[in-house]
């Protein structure tokens, strides 16, 4: 019943990649708004931990946007800048650099967890084997780290983030407290350079080429901007909300 409805929304998304692309950055500040104001400063902390892990699922799969080439997981990483300033600007800079090492605690088990889940075998039982060998090499492609992606990636990670939150609350002192959107820009689009400085050097550069990377580095750059003035609106709109960091004691009583 639904099938003929589904395959339209598939055929127009295929046709019209760039509007997927802005309602995949609208769904994930919105996701983030919303566990905000259910969950406070958790919600917060969640969004920073799911969009590190989601954004290096999707981080290998390249596409074009605004016909530039790009890795997906721009849009899901760029989020975390999102989620960082909107914990320094309510909750202080400790908060959010608390969410930065979280994200970098869940990056680490992850990687650590997924190397030792490819070391064991596919199911070698007759009816399952094709299948399981098949998931298997799937998982394998995906997540066949290389020693330069993880520390790359780390590296970028913890470098930019804990930038992010430092520029923020510099230029909140600088600034006595006013010009949100001085410093939420400000803060994402130097921090988003040096990410992409420092990934293209370490992690793209050997794998592509130097010249490729460059170009990579120059869309992720462009699209990582676009967001950064997208999400300028969505703070605005949440600083305003008087949200009640619950105890969860209380669901204990």
């Amino acid at each position: 019943m639904l099938s003929p409805y589904i395959e339209h929304i598939e055929h127009f998304f295929s046709t019209y990649q760039d509007l997927l692309w802005l309602l995949t950055v609208a769904i994930d500040l919105s996701i983030t708004l919303l566990l905000y104001r259910l969950f406070g400063k958790m919600g917060l902390y969640t969004v920073v931990i799911l969009n590190i892990m989601l954004s290096n699922f999707q981080g290998p799969k390249l596409t074009v946007i605004f016909g530039m080439e790009t890795s997906l997981g721009v849009i899901l990483y760029s989020g975390i800048y999102f989620a960082t300033d909107l914990l320094s600007e309510k909750y202080g800079k400790r908060e959010g650099q608390r969410a930065v090492l979280l994200g970098f605690a869940a990056s680490i088990i992850m990687v650590i967890m997924i190397y030792i889940s490819l070391r064991f075998l596919p199911s070698d039982v007759p009816e399952h084997v094709e299948f399981a060998t098949n998931v298997h090499h799937a998982i394998a492609t995906i997540f066949n780290f290389t020693p330069l992606f993880v520390f790359g990636s780390l590296l970028a990670y913890i470098i930019t983030q804990s930038f992010d939150v430092w520029i923020f609350h510099y230029i909140k002192e600088k600034t006595q407290g006013r010009h949100l959107w001085l410093r939420n820009n400000v803060s994402t689009i130097t921090s988003q350079a040096l990410d992409s400085i420092l990934y293209t050097m370490v992690v793209w550069g050997p794998v592509v080429g130097f010249w490729q990377a460059i170009e990579l580095a120059f869309a992720k750059y462009i699209i990582k901007v676009i967001i950064a003035v997208i999400d300028t609106f969505f703070i605005y709109w949440a600083r305003g909300w008087n949200v009640h960091d619950k105890d969860w004691n209380e669901f204990e009583k």
